[in-house]
């Protein structure tokens, strides 16, 4: 439907897209991976993982390349990102919070990252950005190393772009500016020039396999409390929302009649 809403692939009728599962078998290897998963905790799928653990469901295959067997999606992710990553591939993907601190599988997953892959930044992104309201959601960034015997990642630089900020879809709406420090501190051009500030701090591999279940859920900036938009301030955003996609919808209408 929003490609249709955008006008691709009205010409022919239906979508340039396939119907299929991306977990259920290993991709052709790439030099970078860019995504934004499915949020949504279940699959209608069980992977069985190198561990040989299975769950009931309804329909469950095998990835031996996985390192944990697991129903949560973005757990699976994870893992399928590293798996098409080329020895020296390069990932940034968004994460819930809950790949940064669920444990078992979770706990399982992150270590073996840490370990095989330089796991190098992470990114907290604010609330308020989504269409789902309330969803707590990172850009984990992470290179793909030579298995060796130490591991890969020396320390996890966290920018924390949530602590004591407001957005909304409507209202306060995210902008390319509110990124511009991040961007500045990443050091995309060299790394080795990044310096801590009040939003951007190194955590060593040590201090974060010590966390407990090695959590990723790192804080340490105080967070401000304060109220929340009125009933009648999020109605006004719910009819605006609704107004915006019957025009969309008007639109394509008239797109597909042509």
């Amino acid at each position: 439907m929003n490609l249709f809403l955008h006008g691709i692939g009205t010409d022919q009728g239906h979508p340039p897209v396939s119907i299929s599962d991306s977990l259920e078998s290993k991709a052709e290897p790439v030099d970078m991976v860019l995504t934004n998963p499915p949020f949504g905790k279940k699959s209608s799928f069980t992977i069985v993982g190198a561990d040989g653990k299975n769950q009931t469901d309804k329909i469950s295959y095998e990835r031996p390349d996985f390192w944990a067997t697991t129903s949560n999606k973005q757990l699976n992710f994870v893992q399928h990102v590293y798996s098409m990553l080329n020895e020296r591939g390069r990932a940034a993907m968004v994460v819930p919070d809950n790949v940064l601190f669920e444990g078992g599988a979770g706990e399982e997953i992150r270590r073996a990252l840490l370990q095989r892959c330089e796991v190098h930044t992470l990114l907290r992104l604010p609330t308020g950005i989504w269409y789902s309201p309330g969803v707590n959601a990172n850009v984990l960034f992470f290179d793909k190393k030579p298995i060796t015997q130490g591991p890969a990642t020396k320390e996890v630089w966290v920018y924390d772009l949530r602590s004591n900020q407001k957005f909304s879809l409507r209202q306060n709406p995210i902008e390319a500016e509110d990124l511009t420090d991040f961007i500045q501190c990443y050091h995309a051009d060299d790394p080795t020039r990044r310096k801590e500030t009040a939003h951007f701090q190194p955590f060593t591999y040590s201090e974060i396999i010590a966390r407990d279940k090695a959590n990723l859920d790192i804080q340490w900036r105080h967070e401000t409390v304060t109220e929340g938009p009125t009933p009648q301030a999020l109605m006004k955003d719910i009819l605006k929302d609704l107004e915006e996609a019957m025009r969309e919808f008007a639109n394509a209408e008239t797109i597909i009649r042509r």
